[in-house]
């Protein structure tokens, strides 16, 4: 007869818990929640717990524990602008977990248990979810920066005027304003130039573009320089303004416009490079 220490169970699982539910996190990118998670892992490790004793079998099916997964990525990540993707993240790491125990502990010569019982070494435990994270943090962050670097439709307005581009989400683009904290997408001078119908022409020259930016008034206020580096180039200046709104289909974030004076692709694919969404 196998002996179950209660408390064992429940320390063990709560560990195992928070440490998949963390994983998910940070393999989303998403500000981490600790106390959230450490809910959704008491919530699982009380499953657990309940599973083994006399009557509760029943618990041990696979409908309730399909529920109990999806009870604790709601709990976990209930708000995040991509639930839906948290919790298959969480589902892909439970699963991958779960097998590579299983994998080891079965080339060890280990029975690895089942149900809620583990009966593996915790060296098997840590090798499992190092590997398991690292393979799925790899699927995952790459399908992450392929969406990320879709381009997108972007509608800009100022002072009633409007201009509607193709824009790039790059995750690798961090300017900002080092005052005001906004980031800023970077944008050709040409493609905003409608905006701005007293002026023919933008200058090349950032200083003199701030100069005449500065000049308008639906500019005033909303005019700064940016400091800029880009591979082979090192303290640079950008020109910027705040529009009064940049549309990303359909939603509104806040950010300013630095323009530069070269293309951004030979191609004309796009005429603008967002920064990562916040």
């Amino acid at each position: 007869m196998d002996v179950i220490y209660l408390d064992s169970l429940f320390g063990l699982n709560l560990l195992i818990d928070y440490c998949l539910v963390l994983a998910s996190a940070r393999v989303c990118g998403v500000v981490l929640r600790r106390w959230r998670y450490a809910l959704a892992a008491l919530t699982g490790a009380l499953y657990a717990a309940l599973m083994v004793l006399p009557g509760c079998g029943w618990l041990a099916n696979g409908v309730m524990k399909l529920a109990l997964g999806a009870a604790m990525a709601l709990i976990a990540f209930g708000g995040e602008a991509h639930l839906v993707r948290c919790t298959v993240v969480f589902f892909a790491v439970s699963a991958a977990f779960g097998g590579t125990v299983y994998a080891a502990s079965m080339l060890a010569g280990v029975s690895p248990g089942s149900g809620a019982l583990v009966t593996v070494s915790g060296r098997v435990l840590a090798l499992s979810f190092a590997a398991c994270y690292a393979a799925v943090s790899l699927v995952f962050r790459r399908r992450a920066k392929a969406a990320d670097r879709e381009v997108r439709t972007v509608t800009v307005m100022l002072a009633g005027r409007s201009v509607t581009l193709k824009a790039l989400r790059d995750s690798g683009n961090d300017l900002h304003d080092p005052v005001s904290g906004l980031p800023a997408a970077v944008v050709e001078r040409a493609a905003v130039l409608p905006l701005f119908p007293a002026l023919h022409a933008l200058p090349d020259d950032a200083v003199q573009t701030l100069e005449a930016l500065s000049a308008l008034p639906e500019c005033t206020g909303r005019v700064v320089l940016l400091p800029y580096r880009a591979v082979g180039v090192a303290g640079a200046l950008l020109p910027a303004f705040r529009p009064d709104s940049v549309r990303i289909g359909g939603a509104a974030e806040p950010m300013l416009l630095a323009l530069s004076a070269q293309a951004l692709t030979s191609d004309g694919a796009f005429a603008m490079v967002l920064p990562p969404k916040s």
